[in-house]
């Protein structure tokens, strides 16, 4: 067994990016917006703006109560939006519950859109016509890169069909000509199709989801769910168990995560490119 070891490879990919913007004009600042309170979303905005002071992009966390009108929020995002300082903007994801995704997402303009999260995006995504990939895609699609992963004429099981992880996946690893099947909260008998994969990718966010007697021996395992338990961040997989027969596997934390920050802030990078002076 090998690991997929996202933390390493991000550090590489850091360098790179640091160098070109050193080499660049460009005052970059990401902007994430976070609407009440959600332990792992509050891990995941700690790690980018770690990463992105690191390598020189300013960062702005903006934080809303979560009793906040739904009117107000509109009138603030497009506040911040607004900003010429904010180079590119993030709505933290989950949101509370009274709260419909899509009426803020959209609030978003392409250009500003790092996350490709609203539904013109998407659509340019789905379209082929975006010049940049969701960064979860990007980041799974470096990491099997690197590790000389091919997907061509495997067999990819993906589990879970959300806006996140599991539809810009589909599409994506259709392009890449994988044989690709999708499970959701309805298939029935999970192991059945789990045991054929060549390539397991989770991203449920439901803790030891997958175990070792779901997987074949010598299976590419990519765990892309993220939980909490006990303060500690979890993923799908029962690593432990699940590694003694994957040929491959990521690490949580450690593994999807770090590479999917690093392919968020290249997308920032490349939306920004033509305000160079």
């Amino acid at each position: 067994m090998k690991l997929l070891k996202g933390t390493e490879l991000s550090k590489k990919f850091l360098v790179h990016l640091k160098k070109k913007l050193g080499k660049s004009k460009l005052k970059l600042r990401l902007a994430v917006i976070q609407i009440g309170r959600n332990y792992i979303s509050e891990v995941f905005i700690g790690q980018k703006k770690k990463v992105a002071e690191k390598i020189g992009i300013g960062f702005k966390l903006y934080q809303f109560d979560k009793k906040i009108e739904k009117d107000r929020l509109k009138k603030k995002i497009k506040e911040i939006i607004k900003n010429p300082l904010n180079s590119g903007i993030i709505i933290q994801l989950p949101l509370p519950k009274q709260f419909l995704a899509d009426d803020f997402l959209n609030l978003i303009p392409e250009e500003k859109d790092v996350d490709i999260l609203s539904e013109k995006s998407l659509g340019k995504f789905y379209q082929g016509k975006l010049k940049i990939l969701p960064p979860i895609v990007k980041g799974i699609l470096s990491l099997l890169k690197n590790y000389k992963i091919k997907l061509k004429g495997k067999n990819v099981v993906i589990i879970g069909a959300g806006r996140l992880i599991g539809l810009p996946l589909n599409l994506q690893l259709l392009k890449e000509k994988a044989t690709l099947l999708v499970l959701n909260e309805f298939t029935k008998n999970i192991s059945f199709f789990t045991n054929k994969a060549d390539i397991l990718i989770s991203g449920v966010g439901k803790p030891n989801l997958i175990k070792s007697n779901m997987i074949k021996k010598g299976a590419v395992v990519i765990d892309a769910g993220i939980s909490q338990r006990n303060g500690k961040v979890i993923g799908d997989v029962d690593f432990k168990e699940v590694s003694k027969k994957a040929s491959y596997i990521t690490p949580v934390p450690g593994g999807v995560g770090p590479m999917t920050v690093v392919s968020l802030l290249e997308n920032l990078v490349e939306l920004n490119k033509s305000n160079e002076s």
